[in-house]
């Protein structure tokens, strides 16, 4: 790792979560609900991957766009965030990474309520460029390599480039194999469709 600057970056690694499928009270409905807790998957952050290339900024914009408990699209990227984390490690900046992710969610419901991919790709290069922004910010605060001046903030920037290209890359990636395989799915099984409350 050439530099401190991304570490908030780097621990942000991708999850791939497991769902399983509930039976609502309600008129019997049946809603999505992400199963982070029993899905081994939620825990890939462990393995080695490319730093950055990652799959919760993915999820994160998923659960945002199709959840219709809005209270889930925010509790399970954060929850597979901070249960991981507590293996990897915590940082200084964390705080940022989480609220960097809380704001990816936003992004799914706002900007993929119709599901076209070029909403899909606009709202994962919004979020990448969210997260770039708001951790890198972050950590140039705590002065630990750059001086807290208008040059080394912008030195902090751009030697967190080639992080930003990888997480970029994992979002447009992830979101495409997520949204698409979910949008055939639901072809085939409407009942997976999102329960509008």
């Amino acid at each position: 790792m050439p530099r401190s600057c991304s570490k908030a970056e780097i621990s942000c690694s991708y999850i791939d979560t497991k769902f399983a499928l509930i039976r609502e009270s309600k008129g019997g409905k049946c809603p999505l609900l992400p199963n982070v807790l029993d899905s081994p998957a939620a825990f890939t952050r462990l393995i080695p991957h490319l730093p950055n290339f990652t799959a919760i900024g993915a999820m994160a914009l998923f659960g945002g766009a199709y959840f219709s408990n809005k209270k889930l699209a925010f509790a399970v990227p954060l929850t597979a965030m901070f249960l991981t984390d507590l293996v990897l490690g915590f940082h200084n900046t964390i705080i940022a990474v989480y609220i960097s992710f809380a704001l990816m969610v936003v992004i799914g419901m706002t900007m993929i309520k119709k599901k076209r991919a070029g909403n899909i790709v606009l709202a994962s290069v919004t979020a990448a460029v969210l997260f770039f922004i708001i951790t890198n910010f972050a950590f140039w605060l705590t002065g630990i390599m750059y001086p807290v001046t208008a040059t080394g903030l912008i030195e902090c920037y751009v030697a967190a480039i080639p992080f930003f290209g990888y997480n970029l890359a994992g979002n447009l990636f992830y979101a495409g194999v997520m949204f698409g395989l979910f949008e055939l799915a639901k072809v085939k099984f409407p009942q997976l469709a999102p329960v509008n409350q």
